[in-house]
């Protein structure tokens, strides 16, 4: 468990697919550092400091980025973005 984690090192770039449970059925290659250094509290209020890369790394900034109320479609670029809508309305619809 990590509280009020917060990247303080990000190296390198990666871009690969990515998807999320927030938004069933899509994914898109997104852009991510390649290896992060993150600073949190444990579950006992220790401070700690993990290090990430690859699968970890892109991990755990889609999970910080959630805490900042963001999904893996804000970092698509803006044309991309425009092409998921009509996709993101239809999970919208069924989900009402």
């Amino acid at each position: 468990m990590l509280v009020n984690p917060e990247l303080i090192e990000k190296e390198g770039e990666v871009e690969e697919e990515e998807g999320c449970l927030s938004i069933p059925g899509l994914y898109a290659k997104v852009k991510r550092f390649k290896r992060v250094k993150a600073r949190a509290l444990n579950q006992h209020g220790i401070p700690i400091e993990i290090v990430g890369e690859g699968l970890l790394a892109r991990a755990l900034q889609h999970e910080i980025d959630h805490l900042n109320g963001k999904l893996f479609i804000d970092h698509l670029p803006m044309l991309r973005r425009l092409k998921v809508q009509g996709l993101i309305r239809q999970i919208k619809k069924n989900w009402d």
